[in-house]
């Protein structure tokens, strides 16, 4: 495969704008000790309260083992519990502590922060536009073939 237009390529450009936000919130969110794993589970846990770890792992995109070195890393930290006993069939739910909460708080701050400084040479149309067309990208990768 040549690589000659390799920085046209659109797959590319995605990749590096995620990787280039995700070095930037990184390096903002370590003060406050999270990584953006951290973050993602954390923000996942405020938009669906008491989700089971499965669900969770969908929802940050990693693998179940990685959610749980994640959990265990927000539950010492005190920002996250896992119950020890199900709701609800085998799956034990997960919810923020009041501090996940603050902390999450905080580190949304950070991200919009990010995100905006991302977009701020953008016009308001333009992003509705990017955002627009991103969509349809995803969209037509989730399509079965």
């Amino acid at each position: 495969m040549s690589q000659e237009g390799v920085e046209r390529r659109i797959g590319y450009l995605i990749k590096q704008a995620q990787q280039t936000f995700h070095r930037a919130c990184e390096e903002r969110l370590r003060p406050l000790g999270l990584t953006m794993s951290q973050y993602a589970v954390l923000r996942a846990l405020a938009d669906v309260p008491g989700a089971p770890a499965a669900e969770l792992a969908r929802r940050t995109f990693v693998t179940r083992q990685s959610l749980r070195d994640v959990l265990n890393g927000l539950q010492k930290a005190g920002l996250a519990t896992v119950a020890d006993q199900p709701s609800t069939g085998r799956a034990r739910p997960v919810t923020l502590t009041e501090s996940g909460r603050a902390q999450l708080d905080r580190a949304d701050a950070i991200v919009l922060d990010i995100d905006n400084r991302m977009t701020a040479d953008l016009a308001p149309a333009d992003l509705r536009q990017l955002a627009a067309l991103l969509t349809t990208c995803i969209e037509s990768l989730a399509e079965p073939t």
